[in-house]
């Protein structure tokens, strides 16, 4: 096998361009058999083989730089660099990450788990090139999707001002995560098919070649020739307007063409961007058939296609979408709203069923924020639905636009906590941080999936300003559901188990953590007070005072950051009234970025876990026998 023989990039240089073909398709396989044991982005990489392939043929990494835009297209790139032997551990405790990971190897010189980051990052390495006066090249490799990130846009006027050499390549495949929107894929999609000018554009080509010892005059003839044919056939010539040399349409499967192309780019004084036609999935007929389902996912049976699924409880997405599903045909204001994600937001029933209550607005948190605070404004009920980590991005518009005008915006923060597999980029343990110190805003995360049905009617129900509903990325805990959905007091604790002295004050499926341990310590005669709190902001004050009043030393529990998160707002409840007696310990993700593996692991790993609760229990049971 080829594949055998290539342990860095080196290696590749001393195949012939047939050799090349033969390789990309050992490389396919590896990844159908791999990525059937350990899960994965399997079509996004299958997408990338050829192209990924002449990018290393051709240039010589790491002195030259390549940025993948979002890093879990980068698995042909490992593969090439070395990490061969790796891919039993991908997306594993301590093994191989799913995404450029910078420590990994000398190779990934850029990390990204959100998307429209390449083309500012390629930019900053052009110009520290130039600074230094040194002559590498800078290759961006951007999808179609991504390119609709307000971000890259930005990336790009400034490319198109500055005329730094780098080259970007822009690889459409029609997707993101899901089937990609607006006016930008419009236009691309106009680029793809529009025959007459791939036609014309062919024979043009043609014609020059039959030319002998084209120079000078003629030779800038020619090409003006070809430019003006692009303006004919091709309305806008966006990328040509904004100052990037365009290449392409060309097909990403193509090897030869593939490296052909790259070489003419090379000639180009300034920036080129290469357009890439790929098939998302490529290689695999279940992935090319339905690349959104394999876009990313767990272990698979090759043969049929058929992903591995444990049996189980629902997932917290799948009882939001339902619950979702059932307010809005009762509230005809509801409105649906996702950053590219309906799939995984578990929005695809609802746009079937309300599909003028459904918009897709792309990769643009930003602007799906805003959009949110004026439909809010206009008398709309918009449910704004993101992962915790990608609301990251809209931090400015929520401040702004949401909480500062106090717009009525449901949030459903999908992929709360710790995400497993993932991993860093991923991680949903911001959000309570980041959100609570914002004026306006209240956020609740449930029990059980139960629960969640609850807080859904509690946000529909709300009218005062902005509200969250954060839930994890797990199977519900398998409780029953009651069929009527009511309203929960905003700002309302619960005690789901009685106790003397201590207390836990957990949240989510947390709170199971909590009542084992609270099972654990009553053999030994502790009684642990348990508290669902379920209500992040506000905080039960009614509560937390009367903890100080019954003498309870108190535990805070929670998925997120210690600092600044749940654990903070009851210090400072406390702090703020001169409460100084009180004992109160906080248990949560400590200050640095948890790594990928299991969502078990990554508890494990922090110290989230029911041997950690009875273990402070202890402690601070110690303290008060000291004292007394």
């Amino acid at each position: 096998m080829l594949l055998n023989q290539i342990n860095s990039p080196k290696d590749l240089k001393r195949l012939s361009s047939i050799q090349l073909e033969s390789l990309a398709e050992e490389i396919r396989q590896f990844l159908i058999d791999n990525l059937s044991r350990t899960g994965g982005h399997l079509a996004p990489n299958l997408g990338v083989v050829e192209l990924t392939l002449a990018m290393h043929y051709l240039y010589d990494s790491p002195k030259d730089k390549f940025i993948f835009d979002v890093g879990h297209q980068s698995y042909v790139h490992k593969l090439l660099t070395g990490r061969k032997d790796q891919f039993d551990t991908l997306r594993k405790y301590k093994g191989m990450c799913g995404f450029v990971k910078r420590s990994e190897s000398e190779h990934d010189v850029w990390e990204a788990g959100h998307s429209s980051t390449s083309l500012s990052a390629a930019m900053g390495m052009a110009i520290a090139r130039d600074f230094k006066g040194e002559t590498n090249k800078v290759i961006a490799v951007i999808g179609d999707g991504a390119l609709t990130g307000g971000m890259a846009l930005e990336a790009l006027n400034h490319i198109g001002h500055e005329k730094k050499n780098l080259i970007v390549v822009l690889n459409d495949n029609e997707m993101s995560i899901a089937p990609n929107v607006g006016a930008i894929h419009n236009y691309l999609c106009k680029i793809r098919s529009d025959k007459t000018y791939l036609k014309a554009k062919e024979e043009i080509e043609h014609l020059l070649k039959k030319i002998p010892a084209i120079g000078g005059t003629l030779a800038k003839t020619a090409e003006r020739v070809k430019d003006s044919l692009k303006y004919m056939v091709v309305s806008g010539v966006l990328f040509e307007e904004l100052g990037l040399t365009y290449m392409g349409p060309i097909d990403g499967h193509n090897l030869p063409k593939l490296l052909e192309t790259f070489k003419q780019a090379e000639k180009v004084n300034g920036p080129v961007l290469i357009h890439v036609l790929t098939v998302k999935g490529k290689g695999y007929s279940p992935a090319e058939a339905d690349s959104q389902s394999w876009h990313g996912g767990g272990p698979y049976k090759i043969e049929s296609g058929q992903f591995v699924k444990a049996v189980g409880p629902p997932m917290y997405t799948e009882v939001f979408s339902q619950a979702l599903i059932e307010l809005a045909e009762q509230d005809k204001r509801i409105v649906a709203v996702t950053p590219a994600m309906p799939s995984g937001s578990g929005l695809l029933k609802f746009a079937k069923l309300f599909p003028d209550r459904m918009i897709d607005v792309g990769i643009a948190e930003q602007h799906a924020a805003t959009l949110c605070a004026s439909l809010a404004m206009e008398g709309l009920k918009p449910v704004f639905a993101v992962y915790s980590t990608f609301l990251q991005r809209a931090y400015d518009q929520v401040v702004h636009d949401i909480c500062r005008q106090n717009a009525n915006v449901i949030f459903a923060i999908d992929r709360a906590g710790f995400v497993g597999a993932d991993g860093e980029t991923h991680q949903g343990v911001y959000d309570m941080a980041f959100l609570r110190s914002i004026p306006n805003m209240v956020i609740m995360m449930p029990k059980n999936e139960n629960e969640l049905r609850h807080m859904m009617k509690t946000a529909v129900d709300y009218e005062d300003g902005p509200i969250a509903v954060r839930y994890p990325r797990l199977n519900g805990v398998g409780v029953d559901m009651e069929p009527v959905m009511k309203p929960i007091p905003i700002g309302s604790w619960e005690v789901v188990r009685d106790g003397e002295g201590f207390a836990v004050l957990a949240m989510g499926p947390l709170l199971q953590l909590a009542e084992e341990a609270a099972e654990q310590l009553k053999s030994e005669g502790v009684q642990l007070r348990v508290i669902n709190a379920r209500f992040i902001k506000p905080v039960d004050e009614d509560m937390l005072l009367k903890l100080y009043k019954d003498g309870c030393s108190v535990l805070t529990l929670e998925e997120g950051t210690e600092i600044g998160g749940f654990g903070s707002a009851v210090l400072e409840f406390y702090a703020a009234r001169n409460i100084y007696g009180m004992k109160v310990k906080v248990i949560g993700v400590p200050d640095y970025f948890v790594e990928h593996g299991s969502v078990k692991e990554q508890r494990q790993e922090t110290g989230i876990t029911v041997e950690r609760i009875v273990t402070e229990v202890k402690a601070l049971m110690t303290r008060k026998r000291q004292r007394a």
